[in-house]
């Protein structure tokens, strides 16, 4: 393969629509001097991810910060956490050297370890939930984890760990955990750590071993992340916004922080349900959703959306997996044109984001990259393919990450994503699926997405997928996986995919399964799938 064309320089006019992005939302509001000079030396001291808290609390102070299964919390007390427990922790020898790793569902105490770590100049690394004792110990191995935070419920997996700073309950059922303990304590101000903290967030690992992906707290372009997603999607300051993804995966972290980063109220639940969903989105006002495609259809399927006051929510903004154009027109006939459709990755961070206008046009899109980002389609020789051709999504962006914990090297310039896409004649990205995914039968080369897309628009198929298996004649043939809502056998199914797609595109194997094997982000596991 040839070398990749080199990465987009960001300019000064995108610096600048970040930062008047930021301004309207009112992220970067007016500030009294003091507030100012607070702000500032928190965040010269920790960087960005450790003086959240601090921050919040100098600008918000007694305004809700968080509201979660225990209650509803400030941003005062949140920073009065924060700063307790970064104080026990370093009594305790944590600090710069430490590796934190944190095994939490959505809670204020994931954000609270979060804080403290990073004051501390401990590296952190997000994990799992859905790991099982083998994973967690492969990669505590890999990872060098010194500390573990974690809720209750996943105190069996560390059975025959070697943690030597450590082990802390974040959350239990009954009673106090170590960090509710802890977060009690008398705050005092630690020495700031030599340089930021590193913050890994892990692959959701579908097609095999989760990798970790490292990325500095003190970024060189503070204003890319948020200000490029505010140029897209309009949150404001002071809002309710409901984050039901988890916040190991990166679009719940990045909702959750850019929500805080607002002064707004962040809604949380360690568990998604649909129908408290709905609940909550009225009780609190939520003016904003943030979900994965798998939650929304949930959401939609509850029925119970007719029963709550939900005029006060003005966008829900999805992301974390594919967006079927099906589920778009849905969600836009219940909600109106709220709808946003976010396309990132652990390594690339935001990529495009399609606004309702995008949607309405081109439903299940991806959208158009916010300023600063660029997006190339190459085909395998590295050079730039015609819109709608498909080819491999390569990124310019100024919120890539510093590489690979393992030490596999990153090269420089555009960005490969490992998925395959094109762009249309507005220029709107359409993701086609994984790389890896792409099936080879018979000499023709069979993107499983676009027969996904095809299967899961039909009136009787709640979802599908659609994998290559081995033959013998064909070099592999393609098996669906369906989850059918209605009367179906297989030469429905075919016949259906015959009637729109070419001949080679119809699956010669075709399996019913009461629902897919899926990550917790809603993504399809086809590993899982059986050969």
């Amino acid at each position: 393969m040839s070398a990749v064309p080199p990465a987009t320089p960001v300019t000064a006019r995108d610096r600048l629509a970040w930062l008047r992005a930021a301004w309207r939302a009112g992220m970067l509001a007016p500030m009294p001097p003091r507030t100012a000079v607070a702000v500032a030396r928190a965040m010269r001291a920790y960087g960005p991810v450790g003086a959240a808290t601090a921050v919040g609390a100098a600008r918000f102070g007694d305004r809700a910060a968080v509201a979660d299964d225990h209650g509803t919390v400030s941003y005062r007390d949140l920073e009065a956490g924060a700063k307790a427990l970064a104080t026990a922790w370093h009594r305790r020898g944590i600090g710069p050297a430490s590796r934190v790793a944190v095994l939490c569902r959505n809670h204020r105490n994931l954000l609270l370890a979060v804080s403290a770590a990073a004051r501390l100049g401990a590296r952190i690394i997000l994990l799992n939930t859905d790991f099982a004792a083998p994973q967690l110990r492969a990669t505590v191995e890999e990872q060098g984890i010194t500390v573990l935070v974690h809720d209750d419920e996943f105190g069996p997996l560390l059975d025959g760990l070697t943690l030597p700073e450590g082990a802390y309950t974040a959350w239990t059922d009954g009673g106090a955990s170590d960090v509710d303990r802890l977060a009690r304590g008398r705050g005092l101000t630690p020495p700031a750590p030599p340089r930021p903290s590193t913050l890994v967030i892990l692959s959701s690992g579908t097609s095999g071993r989760p990798k970790g992906a490292a990325r500095s707290s003190a970024p060189g372009e503070p204003l890319a992340l948020p200000g490029g997603i505010l140029t897209r999607i309009p949150f404001r300051r002071n809002e309710a916004v409901l984050v039901a993804p988890p916040l190991f995966h990166g679009w719940g972290l990045t909702a959750a922080t850019l929500t805080l980063a607002l002064g707004s109220t962040l809604v949380l639940h360690r568990r998604f349900d649909a129908a408290r969903a709905a609940a909550d989105l009225a009780a609190h006002r939520c003016a904003a959703l943030v979900a994965v495609p798998t939650m929304l259809s949930r959401l939609m399927a509850a029925g119970n959306l007719d029963g709550h006051d939900l005029s006060a929510l003005r966008i829900i903004a999805t992301g974390g997996g594919p967006l079927a154009p099906r589920l778009a027109d849905e969600v836009a006939g219940a909600f109106g044109r709220v709808l946003y459709n976010f396309y990132g990755s652990t390594e690339a961070s935001c990529i495009t984001i399609a606004t309702p206008d995008d949607l309405a046009a081109a439903p299940g899109c991806a959208g158009m990259p916010p300023p600063g980002t660029a997006v190339a389609i190459l085909d395998e020789d590295g050079r730039p393919v015609p819109p709608g051709t498909v080819g491999r999504i390569h990124v310019s962006s100024p919120t890539r990450f510093d590489g690979y914990t393992s030490g596999r090297a990153v090269a420089a310039g555009l960005l490969p994503i490992g998925d395959l896409g094109h762009l249309d004649g507005a220029g709107r990205l359409h993701v086609d699926g994984r790389a890896d995914d792409m099936i080879v039968s018979g000499g023709e080369n069979v993107h499983p997405a676009e027969i996904e897309e095809l299967l899961a628009g039909h009136p009787d198929i709640a979802e599908a997928a659609v994998v290559g298996v081995p033959d013998p004649d064909f070099g592999q043939r393609l098996r669906a996986y369906v989850v059918a809502t209605g009367a179906l056998d297989a030469d429905q199914v075919r016949k259906h995919v015959a009637a729109n797609l070419a001949r080679y595109k119809v699956p010669r194997e075709v399996v019913f399964l009461p629902e897919l094997p899926r990550t917790t982000t809603g993504k399809v596991i086809k590993r899982e799938l059986g050969s």
